[in-house]
């Protein structure tokens, strides 16, 4: 693991312990039925009604898990590279009689068998933890079964650009579109090092890993809002502060991604999370004890 991959999971085990704190009311708030954004309910409605195996990268809090299983999925496996995030997780999930379950380990070299998920779910803040938007593409297209999906419901690359004064939207002097990276200065992730994929970087990885683009649409309405009331001029609906993708594996033909790793990739990160059977689809060799 090299010192930036490190730097940014000790933040981020940082920022998880905030599950632990809001426990209750992220219990709370995964009893009702607003866990999914509008947009996303409808764009994933024809998929959720098939009861799909879902795949989500980068679970955190789970809480969409929650959304997917109660919108029709048959189960959810969630990986996060936080054990905080999802050791809170999968304890929710288990109060709530849920089919959601809960890998630790890094993405891309996610521990589960080839063309196991009906749907791969990702977004909400997690491209931007990705060193390698190619490799991402790549095992998400040798995740995802022929004919499955991947959706991905995240922030607009652009966002990074917008400061948050909240009398005139502004671009700050200090950030680029066109910039490999930047340090996160807001939230949850203060003083991570976050990528800066393009939306172009973005679609290119995932079409020449051999998915098929289906939607692509811009949202002006940010998926988050800050805890202490700050409402930014971006985003009072003039800029792009959040996007959705959906792309499909085609049922045949065409090249799809495979993992640098191997058909069934080694992912000396993983531990997995009081996993109930039947997962036959993880590749249970890579498992650490918790």
């Amino acid at each position: 693991m090299d010192e930036v991959v490190a730097g940014n999971r000790a933040v981020w085990e940082q920022a998880s312990t905030k599950h632990v704190r809001e426990y209750d009311e992220l219990l709370e708030e995964a009893r009702g039925d607003r866990l999914l954004h509008d947009r996303e309910r409808e764009l994933l409605a024809p998929v959720l009604a098939e009861r799909p195996l879902v795949v989500h990268l980068q679970s955190g809090h789970g809480l969409d898990d929650v959304g997917m299983v109660k919108a029709g999925a048959r189960a959810v496996i969630g990986v996060d590279y936080s054990s905080v995030a999802a050791g809170a997780a999968q304890r929710r999930a288990a109060e709530l009689g849920l089919s959601c379950h809960y890998a630790v380990a890094e993405v891309p070299g996610v521990p589960v068998r080839d063309a196991c998920a009906d749907l791969v779910y990702t977004g909400k803040g997690a491209l931007v933890w990705m060193r390698d938007i190619n490799a991402w593409a790549r095992d998400v297209a040798r995740v995802v079964r022929p004919g499955g999906h991947l959706f991905v419901y995240e922030g607009h690359p652009a966002v990074p650009l917008w400061s948050w004064d909240e009398d005139e939207p502004r671009i700050r002097p200090d950030r680029s579109y066109f910039a490999e990276s930047h340090t996160n200065d807001t939230f949850p992730g203060n003083g991570a090092r976050e990528s800066q994929w393009t939306l172009g970087q973005i679609v290119t990885a995932i079409t020449t890993a051999g998915l098929h683009l289906q939607v692509l649409e811009e949202y002006a309405e940010p998926f988050w809002r800050p805890q202490d009331g700050t409402n930014a001029a971006a985003w009072s609906g003039r800029l792009p502060n959040s996007y959705a993708l959906l792309a499909r594996r085609p049922l045949y033909g065409g090249r799809v991604g495979t993992s640098p790793v191997g058909r069934h990739p080694r992912n000396s990160q993983a531990r997995f999370a009081s996993l109930p059977q039947p997962l036959s689809l993880l590749s249970r060799d890579d498992a650490e004890a918790p």
